[in-house]
């Protein structure tokens, strides 16, 4: 029974399952929905999110993607509403009300309560007909025929259900708003996405040591200069425009291919049209340029001059792979 075949079968029938429910929710979108974003695209208020149990949790994550993506929202546990919380909820407030089965007695005894101060009401149900499907001003349908546990208990494709018709809401809302890559990037300054959308070359060559020599440098200069600047190269430079660059890599094939090197400088050794990269670019597009040509390390030019470098472990250090 506990077989890695067994296993395996169990996984895929999950998938499946919610898959199925997930590929059926599209023909339950109705006139509601449309309209139930409309009304929240038009409100002045913010849009107040509840549920009991799993659905709670799954109100959670949509507060979360709506604040993301330019709709300010707020999670009100349903038990907690009905102890004091309501207060949460403002005048122009929306209401959006998660619950599979519409029934639940929190919810019977919050829904009245908001309806009485007039906040206009969003269900997002399985059971169109309950309770709470019948209250509301807007129902969107989160209908799903089994869960995918074997018991038909615990709520696993319901939740995958409710969460997807969150998406939803949240995709059509940013869609309606313009919601833009420098919008995103402003609401997630610290993350890895936003520093993709914000972070600049200059932002990171800046804190950098500056590696450069001149066409007559020596040997031993050199060296010196890649080993005391620690960014495995060294441009060089002649009055402030990139002429060549010097890498690692360079003097380790210069030492086993030459047998005197006294009289070697920079202009003997160095590689030439290197690859280079404007300080304004973005920091993510110097990655597709090292992975491209299969290189670790670019110098940085602004407004024609040499500006600096940037290395592949900067763009790790800060998290843009």
């Amino acid at each position: 029974m506990n077989s890695k075949n067994s296993i395996i079968k169990t996984a895929r029938l999950t998938i499946e399952t919610e898959s199925q429910a997930i590929s059926n929710l599209s023909s339950l979108i109705t006139d509601d929905f449309a309209e139930a974003v409309q009304l929240i695209y038009n409100s002045k208020g913010r849009v107040i999110i509840t549920g009991i149990g799993k659905s709670a949790i799954i109100a959670n994550k949509i507060v979360a993607t709506l604040n993301s993506t330019g709709t300010p929202s707020v999670f009100m546990h349903a038990a907690d509403a009905i102890h004091g919380d309501l207060g949460l909820i403002l005048k122009d407030d929306i209401v959006i009300c998660i619950s599979k089965s519409g029934n639940t007695p929190e919810i019977k005894v919050l829904v009245p309560l908001i309806k009485s101060a007039n906040n206009k009401m969003i269900a997002i149900t399985g059971n169109k007909e309950s309770f709470l499907g019948q209250q509301v001003d807007y129902v969107l349908n989160a209908f799903v025929e089994k869960e995918a546990c074997p018991n038909n208990l615990a709520p696993t494709t319901s939740t995958t259900a409710q969460l997807v018709i969150g998406d939803a809401l949240a995709v059509c809302l940013l869609e309606l708003r313009g919601f833009s890559s420098n919008d995103f990037a402003k609401y997630h300054p610290g993350g890895a996405l936003g520093k993709k959308l914000y972070l600049r070359v200059k932002d990171i060559s800046s804190v950098n040591e500056k590696p450069k020599v001149i066409p007559t440098t020596n040997l031993k200069d050199i060296i010196i200069e890649i080993t005391e600047k620690m960014l495995g190269v060294t441009a060089v430079v002649e009055n402030d425009k990139i002429i060549g660059i010097i890498t690692d890599g360079d003097l380790r094939r210069m030492l086993s291919n030459v047998d005197n090197f006294s009289s070697l400088t920079a202009i003997d050794i160095m590689g030439v049209n290197p690859k280079r990269i404007n300080a304004e670019a973005m920091a993510i597009e110097a990655l597709e340029v090292m992975e491209t040509h299969e290189i670790s390390q670019l110098l940085v030019e602004e407004k024609g001059n040499y500006a600096g470098v940037i290395h592949l472990h900067d763009l790790i250090k800060e998290g843009i792979i």
